[in-house]
């Protein structure tokens, strides 16, 4: 992470690291380019002159300091940026530490079945530890500033406020003084914020980024006079505009009502192994429990002393209540599928993931994954791909074998035909099987 921070007094190049690697900079070689099936963003011009106030604007109410008043360089921009983001990315690696040391006393992590849970970032396509990510986004929507401040801003709103209806109710009002503006563009008193307005205060201003989403759009803080007042008082002003003007803030206000949080996706980090008998064999880090490592040794070990006790006294219903609380101790589940070749497939999903996640997964790692194929869990249960129902809720949770097995009728209509299987996984993962320890 201190490099991460180091790079940013450069344009930062983020560059996708494997798991459990830091990331770095490579000057011989291009970003990485993380491909869109949507359309093209446009081509950014420098950084204008409201950009770098609301990013300035920014960097001011997470320091808690006095807004500035006058333009700030990206230089010190950055500088500030990498200030803060150095404290807060030392307090999770001091977490992380702590994390990692807990964990050892339970098992050594050289024989875990997967190294840990490991997260991409959508802005940048980073592979990041559960630690890092919150850090890295942060740093990342303070740096899309320089390109887009009202997209950074929005981002703000929506990611960085975890009160749902805090956000609704602060983009409602922020939307009500573009209305207005937009209905009126000619009255002075709707193209006026006075911040110490109670509304402002209590629903927009606790709301962190709203303030840099309206300096986006071209208000200024301004000390205007108050009728009756002997002291001035600072307002949000947005000088006249023309009606073109107009229609790029009606656009960016429809932006901030569509918004959503920038959250960083689950890598599944599809793995590859040949043949084994220790396919059923899996040693789990720490990140997969909600329990702490503590926790979680001495709750196996309550368990093997009343396993054989309350076998025959438990009814059905209390064995439901019991696998209930047992499904919400799991956070993640490693999965892994038995393939009719021998080879398994491996990876990594939300303990909430429905059952058609793990279907999409399978599929996309197949070479002919247009064809219809079966997934049995232990005990022979037989899962449907159409199933809207979460993997722990099929006890599928914290690690399981299946087995796959194409559909028979289909595959029998291929053998008439005289059709031949080829290799059953994508190249790119056969290239890269291992063999389970």
């Amino acid at each position: 992470m201190k490099k991460f921070f180091d790079d940013m007094k450069k344009d930062l190049k983020f560059k996708s690291a494997g798991p459990g690697k830091k990331l770095t900079e490579d000057a011989s070689t291009k970003p990485q380019v993380v491909q869109s099936s949507g359309p093209a963003k446009p081509c950014y011009a420098a950084p204008t002159e409201g950009a770098q106030k609301a990013g300035a604007a920014a960097l001011a109410r997470i320091e808690g300091q006095p807004r500035p008043r006058v333009q700030t360089s990206q230089d010190v921009i950055r500088l500030q940026v990498k200030r803060e983001l150095e404290a807060e990315a030392a307090a999770v690696a001091e977490k992380e530490k702590t994390a990692a040391v807990e964990g050892s006393n339970v098992k050594d992590l050289g024989f875990l079945s997967v190294t840990g849970v490991y997260f991409t970032c959508p802005l940048t396509g980073a592979t990041l530890t559960k630690s890092e990510r919150d850090v890295h986004i942060k740093a990342a929507i303070f740096m899309r500033f320089e390109e887009d401040a009202v997209e950074a801003s929005i981002m703000m709103v929506h990611t960085f406020n975890k009160d749902r209806e805090k956000v609704k109710a602060a983009v409602d009002i922020i939307s009500k003084y573009i209305e207005n503006i937009c209905k009126n563009p000619t009255e002075e008193k709707y193209r006026k914020i006075k911040l110490s307005n109670k509304v402002f205060q209590e629903k927009v201003k606790t709301v962190e980024g709203s303030r840099e989403f309206l300096e986006a759009m071209g208000f200024q803080s301004i000390m205007l006079d108050v009728e009756g007042q002997e002291e001035s008082e600072e307002f949000l002003v947005l000088m006249e505009h023309d009606p073109e003007s107009l229609e790029v803030m009606k656009e960016s206000r429809d932006r901030l009502q569509r918004g959503e949080p920038v959250r960083a996706q689950l890598d599944r980090q599809p793995q590859a192994f040949r043949p084994s008998p220790n396919a059923m064999r899996f040693e789990l880090p720490p990140e997969f429990y909600n329990l702490t490592a503590e926790e979680l040794k001495r709750e196996q070990q309550q368990k093997n002393e009343v396993v054989d006790k309350n076998t025959m006294l438990r009814t059905k219903a209390m064995r439901e209540r019991e696998e209930q609380r047992e499904r919400r101790k799991y956070n993640y589940t490693l999965l892994r599928v038995r393939l009719p070749d021998g080879n398994i497939l491996q990876g990594t999903f939300l303990a909430w993931d429905k059952v058609s996640v793990l279907f999409q997964f399978v599929r996309d790692s197949l070479v002919d994954g247009w064809q219809p194929f079966e997934l049995v869990a232990p005990g022979g249960h037989k899962l449907q791909e159409d199933q809207e129902v979460a993997l722990n809720q099929c006890s599928l949770v914290p690690a399981v074998l299946l087995t796959f097995s194409w559909d028979a009728a289909v595959q029998a209509d291929i053998a008439a035909g005289g059709g031949k299987r080829s290799a059953l996984l994508k190249p790119e993962l056969l290239e890269n099987i291992q063999t389970l320890s």
